[in-house]
């Protein structure tokens, strides 16, 4: 085949270090969010929406080509550390370690998005904890809790 396609598409969960709230602003947020999807833009995965909470994020993307799952949050991660700490002055922000990523079908981006979009009436019931066990045991990812929260 002459020509390369692909229509993967990544829904993406990460949170700050130890969860702690450096999100309530929903100014910031907003930037965050705008921000992480320029990012992710850049690196080939077009943003479709990117969503969250005070202490963590959701993107879904059209996931590129020529780019790894871990090289992409690595550097979403490394630049939206950086502008966080540069432009809004919040020295001591950190982000988790690790991150949870899931194929999302053609049929089923609809419903990824509305989930994103409403992430804050969501977590008025539902811990990201409680949310990343849903997520986990949904897409059958076994996991040890020993090492799932820093």
């Amino acid at each position: 085949m002459p020509q390369s396609f692909s229509a993967v598409y990544i829904h993406l969960v990460f949170s700050t270090k130890e969860r702690r709230p450096f999100f309530r602003d929903q100014n910031l947020r907003s930037e965050l969010h705008n921000q992480l999807g320029s990012i992710s833009k850049r690196l080939g995965c077009a943003p479709i929406i990117t969503g969250g909470v005070e202490d963590h994020v959701h993107q879904l993307v059209r996931f590129g080509r020529t780019i790894t799952q871990a090289e992409w949050v690595k550097e979403l991660k490394r630049v939206s550390n950086l502008w966080l700490k540069r432009e809004h002055l919040i020295r001591d922000f950190e982000w988790q370690g690790g991150y949870a990523d899931f194929s999302v079908s053609q049929s089923n981006l609809e419903q990824v998005k509305k989930y994103i979009a409403t992430q804050e009436q969501h977590h008025r019931k539902i811990s990201l904890q409680d949310e990343l066990r849903a997520l986990l045991s949904k897409h059958h990812v076994d996991w040890d809790e020993r090492y799932v929260w820093d």
